[in-house]
């Protein structure tokens, strides 16, 4: 299993679609006994916030966040965890919103030192 989400600040790697996350949003993850949660905002997210499970090296989790135009929204996210070859954690993702239509991918990571 790869190593412990509490405390670190994971970024996107790449932009989403407007009034999403973004490589300007930063979650700061936690984790106790298998169970997971974070805060994140940055770029069109005011604020966001993420609850869930985690067994071995999947995360499955709900999310609802605030954007800077008013919009509340909220999803469910399915997350494997990598350890990376120089020791940053990755969190490749596929998500679905519940609020609205739509869904994708999506990897965040932590930034680079």
């Amino acid at each position: 299993m790869a190593r412990s989400l509490d405390g670190l600040v994971l970024s996107p790697v790449a932009d989403q679609a407007p009034g999403q996350v973004g490589t300007r949003t930063r979650f700061t993850y936690h984790e106790r006994d298998g169970r997971i949660w974070a805060e994140y905002a940055g770029g069109d997210v005011v604020r966001g916030h993420l609850v869930g499970t985690r067994t071995k090296d999947t995360l499955d989790f709900r999310y609802v966040q605030l954007t800077e135009d008013g919009t509340t929204s909220s999803g469910h996210c399915v997350s494997t965890v990598v350890d990376l070859a120089d020791g940053r954690v990755r969190l490749e993702e596929a998500w679905a919103w519940e609020s609205r239509e739509g869904g994708g991918t999506s990897v965040v990571e932590e930034p680079l030192s």
